[in-house]
């Protein structure tokens, strides 16, 4: 008994590591609307530089149309993590590591994940 405890234990040190995606509650739509704010926002989150998203202005076209997003990712944590730092699925990806490189923060993704999951 004591060492699945002990392992336990370990295995919650370790989730300790994970960025942050953990959501309590269902998104409201202050959430929603924020993320969306900043997924449209040029000098934040800026997703509208490389990808294309349903009503935005002036789009880019280098990254794939951000449709579906919930159907391709499923995993809520996954698409948190593309966002966070898209360089462990990828390493040659050309998308920038929003939040290891402190450009967002965990609430800030997790705002633009409530957003994407709407489309």
């Amino acid at each position: 008994m004591f060492s699945n405890m002990v392992s336990v234990a370990a295995l919650l040190g370790c989730l300790g590591t994970i960025p942050g995606i953990a959501h309590a509650s269902e998104p409201t739509a202050a959430d929603i609307a924020a993320g969306k704010a900043l997924a449209f926002n040029r000098a934040e989150g800026n997703c509208l530089a490389c990808h294309q998203i349903k009503g935005a202005n002036m789009p880019g076209d280098i990254g794939p149309p951000l449709v579906a997003m919930k159907h391709r990712f499923p995993d809520r944590e996954k698409l948190f993590a593309q966002i966070w730092d898209p360089r462990h699925r990828n390493p040659n990806t050309t998308m920038p590591p929003f939040g290891a490189n402190h450009i967002l923060t965990k609430a800030q993704i997790n705002k633009i994940v409530d957003f994407l999951y709407t489309l």
